[in-house]
């Protein structure tokens, strides 16, 4: 006995052929659905791509315009004048340079009596770390006895020559931290990253490293942010670019060719980096030369002081 329905009859061929082809209309309708979808998934895709590219351009160029954002305290002029004081050497006070502003040049002391050094310096550069680490204690000695008065510039010419960390961008915003916050401490900064200078080619002195530094001249705990947070990165790029194309304040020089660029009463020093004797002979002549200019009498022969031993 059979439980199943009715036999339904065979679809004739015409039927089978107008079933296929709705079938074939209903797949062409249903692929043409998915082929608009992805193209408005693709135009919108290649919209956010756009934007996003234009956006990423944008950001460049105005970082790129952005001004360099004020400078440190104490270094009106793109560097730091230190002179002797009633407690050692002290850093003479200014205001920053302001956003988008100009240095306002140190008005050298025109007496002739006074030796004016001024010296451009990269912490990553060897041939400054030879003349500092020579010419330190003399410098200490003239500036402390009223001398001489020493103008440190730290610029950042070799950023690209510490494996990838910019240690002379990053040791150079330092030394404007410290000029900021602790300037007293600045002198005994600038000697004890030269006398633990690293070499060139190398990664350099760790962020903690240049803090211990700072810590041990002296400066105060408030430079420690300031450093790593590269507070005047923008600073130390426009200064160091004022220093490659000059001109050079109360000098003849157009611009800085090198470190270490070292004038005395705008005189470039040319000698050896490594001869206390000879430097000291020159800075002689220097002042010798500004204070016959300033009295019109002939120039003293100098007697150089023997080097320390």
């Amino acid at each position: 006995m059979s439980t199943g329905g009715p036999i339904q009859p065979r679809p004739t061929r015409n039927e089978r052929r107008d079933a296929a082809r709705e079938k074939a209309r209903l797949l062409r309708e249903e692929q043409k659905k998915r082929d608009r979808r992805n193209r408005l998934l693709i135009q919108g895709g290649v919209v956010v791509a756009i934007l996003a590219v234009a956006g990423l351009v944008i950001g460049l160029v105005l970082q790129s315009t952005q001004p360099a954002g004020p400078g440190p305290a104490n270094m009106a002029s793109d560097g730091i004048l230190l002179v002797g004081g009633e407690n050692g050497i002290e850093a003479v006070a200014t205001p920053a340079i302001a956003d988008g502003g100009e240095p306002t040049p140190t008005q050298p002391d025109e007496s002739g009596t006074v030796a004016n050094i001024v010296t451009y310096i990269d912490y990553l550069c060897p041939y400054c770390g030879q003349f500092e680490t020579t010419n330190n204690e003399t410098m200490r000695t003239m500036v402390e006895s009223g001398a001489a008065t020493l103008e440190v510039h730290p610029i950042a010419i070799l950023t690209n020559k510490s494996a990838g960390t910019q240690y002379s961008l990053r040791a150079a915003n330092a030394a404007a931290c410290v000029a900021e916050y602790s300037p007293e401490a600045f002198f005994d900064f600038n000697g004890l990253m030269f006398e633990n200078q690293p070499e060139e080619l190398s990664a350099g002195l760790s962020n903690d490293e240049i803090k211990d530094i700072a810590a041990e001249a002296g400066a105060s705990s408030s430079v420690d942010s300031c450093i790593d947070d590269m507070r005047f990165k923008g600073w130390v790029q426009a200064a160091t670019d004022r220093a490659l194309t000059g001109p050079i304040p109360n000098s003849e020089l157009d611009a800085v060719t090198g470190t270490p660029t070292v004038l005395v009463n705008g005189k470039q020093y040319v000698g050896s980096l490594e001869d206390t004797a000879e430097f000291q002979a020159f800075v002689l002549q220097a002042a010798g030369e500004s204070y016959s200019e300033s009295n019109g009498t002939p120039t003293p022969t100098p007697t150089p002081t023997p080097a320390a031993g």
